[in-house]
């Protein structure tokens, strides 16, 4: 499948996301939210968990259409170090003798692009340049996925660090929805997704 395919998709999925948080904080014509705050506190949270899991998709799409031998839309052809004969058998060397490979392990993407592809083109750099940022979506991602002290604590230890002050018990929920205090009038939840679709575009352009 050709990666503009595979971006394609994932640009259509983030735009779901975008529209389960929309409609979920619609309000009348009085301005009276149409959901009450549980129901928008989890399709919010289901929406961002959604958007992660997109975006490994995508990195798992993209690794197996330049593995097989895609160029990239720019029309670059990475060069490869290995040649599957089909997308089963890419996707069976990504796995390799695990049952799984966990795309949300950053840094074993970043390797395994560049144990595949010379230099990790055309992963390296737009994950390189987010690197921080993946992890930090990582964070948020686990405070969705389990509740627990060491998740609690991650997430308190990221709002401190966006947000510049303490902000004991926060939900994932608020953190998501606040504004980004470096981003004029857009939500941590659009500041990170926007990262996401640049570096996207970035590894599918090469």
């Amino acid at each position: 499948m050709p990666i503009a395919q595979s971006l394609a998709d994932f640009q259509a999925n983030v735009t779901q996301c975008d529209n389960l948080i929309a409609n979920a904080h619609q309000v009348d014509a009085n301005q009276v939210h149409l959901l009450p705050p549980r129901d928008r506190e989890q399709i919010t949270v289901a929406a961002f968990l959604n958007l992660f899991i997109s975006w490994e998709e995508y990195v798992e799409a993209a690794l197996n259409d330049f593995m097989m031998g895609e160029p990239t839309t720019n029309g670059t052809q990475p060069v490869k170090y290995v040649n599957p004969t089909t997308r089963e058998h890419s996707q069976k060397m990504v796995v390799h003798t695990h049952k799984y490979f966990d795309f949300a392990n950053h840094e074993n993407v970043r390797r395994l692009a560049k144990i595949y592809f010379d230099n990790g083109y055309p992963f390296e750099t737009p994950m390189s340049s987010i690197i921080s940022d993946l992890s930090d979506l990582k964070t948020m991602r686990n405070a969705c996925a389990h509740l627990s002290s060491s998740t609690k604590a991650a997430l308190e230890a990221l709002a401190n660090r966006i947000l510049g002050q303490p902000q004991p018990g926060i939900t994932i929920y608020r953190f998501l929805t606040m504004n980004h205090p470096n981003v004029a009038n857009g939500t941590i939840y659009a500041t990170y997704r926007d990262k996401l679709l640049v570096a996207a575009g970035l590894i599918a352009q090469g």
